[in-house]
């Protein structure tokens, strides 16, 4: 989960997914050990369950009381929150390279040989090409299908007949993240990643409203120069904060669209943020909790260190994250103090933590789907 991927684009001016590199992490230092635990808060596994392998960016669509989850093979379910219980399953016959995006209604994910397939209620409606490489899950809203691909387009579906209603190419640079990126709603409007600038798009045609940047690329060639946003990006009310890769952790007024405060650290995951505060791992896993006004640090923790931690989530008082042992960790959301640790099958998490009420859903590498409610 820590293995940066690169696309480059041949001649610097073509984007091709055979120009994908992965820079694995060399002489990475060892994680550190866990100090026992003794709980301050109580919560058990009520549900397991079970798909195939997930090796590509997994976003789990939440929908009131539904997770919808995808895995590589192309299987895509749909399962009651509270039990477990499998509401409809599908699949696309081929691999996939992101999802899921889900409104509740429609599903949608995209395959490794670039189809767009939406499902409702478990029946393929349709498929239609992406016309990119995409990594980052789709957006399903207002009967819209949104998909961000790795050159920075973004191209809008029907979702009730795949019918591609518009499509926007800016201007990219010669290396893009092969890391999922920002494709969220707020309100009416449309907000994707481009690079290190968040930019919001009317939904109806594509249109630019406004754009910001999280960061400033620097650096002496074009891979450390990279700074794309990764998702998940988190919204509190009319603010929106996201991370700017290996660079800033930054928080946007999305009405406006003025930059609110950026802070310079650098990290791979994406970000959690309650509204007191805005939390993410650094590069070497240390934790750290910004006041969400003002950007000030309010605490930080390096009691993870190298333990190739997820996306964090925030549950009320309670900030959860993953490990690379598939261990689940509920801190303080206050001040970052450990309060439990729950183990699922070892495996590393195959994406960030999601809640639908009081059930946080874990899903591993390994196809395991752990069902968890603190108490």
């Amino acid at each position: 989960m820590r293995r940066a991927a690169v696309v480059g684009a041949a001649c610097l001016s073509v984007l091709l997914s055979s120009c994908g590199l992965i820079f694995p992490d060399k002489n990475k230092p060892e994680p550190k050990e866990l100090v026992p635990v003794k709980p301050t808060i109580a919560g058990r596994v009520v549900w397991t369950a079970s798909t195939a392998d997930v090796e590509f960016p997994l976003s789990v669509a939440v929908n009131g009381s539904t997770f919808t989850v995808g895995a590589s093979d192309g299987s895509v379910i749909a399962l009651d929150a509270a039990k477990g219980r499998e509401i409809w399953r599908a699949n696309t016959k081929s691999a996939l390279s992101a999802g899921v995006g889900s409104d509740g209604k429609f599903a949608a994910v995209v395959t490794r040989d670039g189809q767009v397939v939406v499902f409702e209620a478990g029946r393929e409606l349709w498929r239609q090409p992406a016309g990119t490489r995409v990594v980052t899950a789709p957006l399903v809203a207002g009967e819209r299908v949104f998909v961000v691909g790795l050159d920075r387009s973004v191209t809008a579906f029907d979702a009730l007949n795949g019918a591609r209603l518009w499509s926007v190419q800016r201007p990219g640079d010669p290396l893009t993240l092969a890391q999922a990126g920002v494709a969220m709603a707020f309100k009416n409007t449309l907000l994707v990643s481009q690079g290190a600038r968040l930019a919001a798009l009317d939904p109806a045609n594509g249109a630019l409203r406004w754009d910001v940047a999280l960061a400033t690329p620097r650096g002496a060639n074009e891979i450390e120069r990279l700074a794309d946003l990764v998702g998940p990006a988190v919204r509190v009310g009319d603010v929106v904060c996201a991370r700017a890769y290996q660079a800033s952790v930054g928080c946007v007024n999305a009405e406006s669209g003025q930059l609110l405060w950026t802070k310079n650290i650098g990290g791979r995951g994406g970000l959690a943020a309650d509204e007191r505060y805005v939390y993410a791992a650094d590069a070497a896993d240390r934790i750290t909790a910004w006041k969400a006004d003002t950007g000030e640090v309010a605490w930080t923790t390096d009691a993870y260190l190298y333990r190739e931690l997820t996306t964090p989530f925030s549950l009320g008082p309670v900030l959860v994250f993953g490990d690379f042992e598939g261990q689940l960790h509920f801190l303080a959301a206050d001040r970052g103090a450990a309060q439990l640790i729950l183990p699922t099958d070892g495996a590393p998490m195959a994406a960030a933590p999601v809640v639908s009420g009081t059930t946080v859903l874990i899903v591993t590498r390994d196809g395991g789907l752990f069902a968890l409610r603190p108490e």
